[in-house]
């Protein structure tokens, strides 16, 4: 499976084949150094460890700057394996966003935002109390949650007030609209968990890989041709209806 380190940079506007404008993720996808590949005789599996992100020796544990070195020689602030990388690299290779192209499919992984304390209203969409009638102070609150004499205490998972955000979740099945090999950027349809500047994964979609990515972008390339033939023999077919009306 094919996968990278990324940054999130921010969104932006870009128009697709068919011209519509498409709201687009930009995740700075590389340079990611390749610090060791490990292999089924030796590790028990198969995997590629990346690297991504430049920094200073000095700021690195003993044992993991001797890693790095060891592996590559990058000294760098992520690092991630990816399991049965589809491409076969070695150690003090560099990897960037050309592993994927235009109109495939991925997955990204990161941290949503932190949202802080948070009430149910905003954090689990309570609808709240009446604004009006003797609410006195009822307007934002979860109501009750059903510790009474059975079964004296609350269950587990009640919703209610409570830490929100900063989590790990996983966006599936996001298209790729382009990719700029030059910046080594990324430019992603949807969003993506995060604020700008947080790092995240880009992995070949699960549910749509390579193969099926490609197959579905060869049935929507011939559906605009067949579109565009069609468009041009009505145009055709109504100029010869303003010459037979001359």
């Amino acid at each position: 499976m094919l996968g990278l380190i990324g940054k999130k940079l921010g969104q932006t506007r870009v128009h697709d084949a068919d011209g519509n404008v498409v709201s687009v993720t930009v995740v700075q996808a590389g340079p990611n150094h390749v610090l060791q590949v490990k292999t089924p005789a030796r590790d028990g599996y198969s995997a590629v460890q990346l690297g991504f992100d430049a920094q200073k020796e000095q700021r690195l544990s003993k044992p993991l700057a001797g890693h790095l070195k060891k592996n590559g020689g990058a000294i760098v602030k992520r690092l991630r394996e990816f399991r049965d990388f589809a491409v076969d690299v070695k150690p003090g290779d560099v990897v960037g966003p050309a592993l994927f192209e235009i109109g495939d499919f991925v997955d990204a992984i990161g941290i949503t935002k932190g949202r802080g304390f948070q009430g149910v209203v905003k954090r689990h969409g309570f609808g709240g109390g009446p604004s009006s009638h003797g609410s006195k102070g009822w307007h934002r609150r979860p109501g009750a949650i059903g510790c009474r004499t059975w079964p004296g205490w609350i269950r587990p998972g009640m919703t209610m007030p409570g830490h929100m955000g900063q989590v790990r979740r996983t966006v599936q099945n996001l298209e790729i609209m382009r990719v700029d090999e030059t910046d080594q950027l990324l430019l992603i349809k949807g969003a993506i968990p995060g604020a700008p500047g947080d790092y995240v994964i880009i992995r070949e979609s699960k549910k749509v890989p390579k193969p099926l990515a490609q197959k579905r972008r060869a049935e929507r390339e011939a559906e605009r041709q067949a579109a565009l033939e069609a468009q041009a023999k009505a145009k055709e077919k109504g100029k010869g209806k303003a010459r037979g009306r001359k």
